[in-house]
């Protein structure tokens, strides 16, 4: 259509802080998409780990629809059953008491942080406020979350940071032995840093900070705003490491594809936010929570986290396939299907350069810095998709190959 929005639109009506690529994909269907000009392209980038069941996946589009025509929003002046229903769910599948929904895992980190503080306020005194983070960490886009991340270009230019706030090793219990005391409040750690590089953490790292915190009577944080909901092989990534934290956080594939985010805590922590000491306009909204529940229904079932597991087996046997012809790739790592592929000293950096070649061959994937290759394709994409893309992802290796 003659009036159809172009990619010069971007450049000309929206904020700068972002740099699309050029095609627009227009419709999706499973784990493939289409642009404006009707071009077919795989999608391994799920949203950056967001749409886990892919696009109009039929149990979500059936859910939104159906409390489409029921009820939309309330604010929390009122409560509505989608929210109870989800937090009922969130709560019987975790180690979690209670549940505080918002829109977003950065705002799930907020609250995650600020109830952190209050807890710590309210059980030891003001004194005991310092948190804990690590270097290369992701946790959301706000003030508080960018500098509590460990990745100082995020907070530049945004200063004054807040105050209160150290930094450790990712997998370096020393680290954080150098930091940790009375003082501490709280530790917030990803169980597998995202942004940072898809990097797992360690199991005796984990356990080390769960016993840290404990010793310390501090607050211990998962980040599963990139690994929860299936995308580790479990509902959660804790489980796969048996580590209990005290707080929780969720987003992106907690409503495959539908703005959510969760915080789930124990009852005694979550006593601290008494009413009136935190709040989400759009947090418990009934369309998101119809969305969400259908989806942690449908992913958490042993069939699609098995065969998240499997699906994970056969991406690493193409991507290693592929780096013994082209020697591209320093590591292949992850978990499930959060899956990074660095780069090796020879193409140190360029991973970025690898995105428009893919997109040439009609493949959509994702950067993990500028280093790592990273792939969070649905939970569910069939093997042929993986088969197809990853041929095609070969031949835009090859092309970043001769190129260079």
């Amino acid at each position: 259509m003659s009036d159809s929005p172009t990619r010069s639109d971007f450049d000309r009506y929206m904020a700068p802080n972002y740099a699309p690529q050029q095609v627009i994909p227009t419709r999706g269907k499973g784990s493939r998409l289409w642009d404006q000009a009707g071009n077919e392209y795989i999608d391994f980038a799920g949203g950056i780990a967001v749409n886990a069941l892919g696009h109009c996946h039929p149990v979500l589009v059936e859910a939104l629809e159906t409390q489409a025509n029921t009820l939309w929003h309330l604010s929390n002046v009122y409560t509505n059953e989608p929210a109870l229903r989800l937090a009922k769910c969130l709560v019987e599948r975790t180690f979690a008491d209670k549940a505080f929904m918002c829109s977003s895992g950065g705002e799930a980190n907020e609250a995650a942080l600020k109830l952190a503080r209050r807890y710590a306020h309210d059980h030891y005194g003001a004194q005991k406020d310092k948190i804990i983070s690590f270097h290369q960490s992701f946790h959301g886009r706000t003030l508080f979350t960018v500098s509590v991340g460990g990745q100082p270009k995020y907070s530049q230019g945004f200063g004054p940071i807040p105050g209160g706030i150290f930094h450790a090793e990712f997998n370096n219990l020393d680290s954080v032995r150098e930091l940790v005391g009375d003082d501490t409040c709280a530790i917030i750690v990803e169980p597998m840093q995202g942004e940072g590089g898809i990097v797992p953490a360690d199991p005796g790292f984990l356990a080390g900070l769960r016993e840290l915190c404990d010793q310390y009577q501090a607050l211990l944080i998962f980040d599963e705003v990139q690994t929860g909901v299936g995308r580790s092989g479990s509902l959660y990534a804790y489980m796969e490491y048996g580590i209990t934290p005290d707080i929780l956080t969720s987003a992106k594939a907690l409503g495959g594809g539908f703005p959510v985010g969760a915080m789930l805590a124990t009852d005694d922590v979550m006593a601290s936010f008494s009413v009136g000491t935190h709040g989400s306009t759009y947090g418990g909204n009934a369309l998101a929570s119809a969305v969400a529940l259908a989806a942690v229904e449908y992913i958490d079932t042993p069939e699609v986290l098995a065969g998240v597991k499997q699906r994970h087996d056969l991406f690493r046997e193409h991507l290693e396939a592929i780096n013994r012809q082209y020697g591209v790739f320093q590591t292949i790592r992850g978990m499930g299907l959060l899956i990074g592929a660095s780069m090796s000293p020879a193409y140190e950096g360029r991973a970025k350069d690898i995105l428009p070649l893919a997109i040439d061959e009609g493949l959509m994937a994702l950067i993990a810095g500028p280093n790592v290759l990273r792939m969070a394709p649905s939970l569910v994409i069939p093997e042929a998709d993986i088969h197809e893309g990853m041929a095609r992802l070969e031949q835009a290796i090859a092309r970043f190959v001769a190129e260079t």
